[in-house]
């Protein structure tokens, strides 16, 4: 049976309707944005960003809250990094084929799909109650880190098997030993879409509010230790909504936060163009 249409009217409907989609997708968030952007803007000053929250955020400015949140994705960093890459070179490595390593990559993603509440609920348990570090950096940090550990090993492990096997089989020929192959050959090559990966975890993790809200605390008062409680940006603009506080320091306190996000992924770019010029000119 003969199609009424022609191959060259469903290529041109199918383009337009691609594009149509596109359209939609990329005005919705320019809408989300630039309303954000708006409403928050005549917020921004620099005594908005330099100086502490008064009547509970009502007035003054967000500074606790942007140094608790740098202070929690660096302590999420320094514990998801090391463990998810160290997890992922023995998952990709040096793990033989098995049951064992399918449990422990079906864990991998099992841990990947928890709720960020349970993970929340989690912390609160372990972190604060058990081992007894309170609500504090600490435990925010650690709790985020639970939450952003499998993209970090997930995506590492897949960048690592990405990886020529011709150029472990020249190094293994030229005398080096497995971990020198290792070190020195595969993971500088693999270093992109690692680190892509680390920053798909800490955007997810900044955004985080339900594991904050139960491991870091709630305080309005610069930290001066990792044993503090913070109020992290998140959790402090949620804050400022749903408890009708004040709306335009939410706006304002929002468009911060996108400003850290957007700072992160170009980090990631820069990143990952540094080490594509170099294995380029090597």
């Amino acid at each position: 049976m003969t199609s009424l249409i022609s191959p060259a009217t469903s290529d041109r409907a199918a383009k337009v309707m691609l594009w149509v989609s596109a359209s939609i997708a990329i005005l919705t968030l320019l809408f989300i944005l630039g309303y954000i952007v708006v409403q928050g803007i005549p917020v921004l000053t620099l005594s908005f960003l330099l100086e502490s929250p008064r009547l509970s955020g009502a007035e003054g400015g967000i500074l606790p809250a942007i140094v608790g949140t740098l202070c929690l994705m660096l302590v999420t960093l320094l514990s998801a990094v090391p463990i998810g890459i160290g997890a992922a070179i023995y998952l990709a490595e040096y793990a033989p084929e098995g049951a064992v390593t399918r449990i422990i990559s079906f864990g991998v993603e099992c841990l990947a799909g928890i709720p960020s509440i349970v993970i929340g609920l989690f912390g609160y348990a372990f972190l604060v109650i058990y081992l007894g570090f309170g609500f504090s950096i600490i435990s925010g940090g650690l709790a985020l880190m639970f939450m952003i550990l499998p993209w970090v090993v997930r995506v590492s492990e897949e960048s690592l098997k990405a990886v020529p096997g011709g150029l472990r089989e020249a190094s293994l020929a030229l005398g080096a030993t497995k971990w020198q192959t290792v070190s020195r050959v595969v993971l500088p090559s693999a270093v992109p879409g690692i680190t892509t990966g680390v920053i798909l975890g800490i955007g997810k993790a900044i955004g985080e509010t339900a594991v904050i809200m139960f491991t870091a605390g709630s305080s309005l008062l610069m930290p001066a230790s990792l044993f503090d409680p913070v109020r992290a940006l998140p959790y402090h603009l949620y804050i400022l909504a749903s408890e009708g506080i004040s709306d335009p320091m939410a706006y304002g306190s929002s468009v911060v936060l996108l400003v850290m996000v957007l700072v992160i992924n170009l980090a990631a770019v820069a990143i990952q163009r540094h080490y594509g010029r170099h294995h380029v000119r090597n």
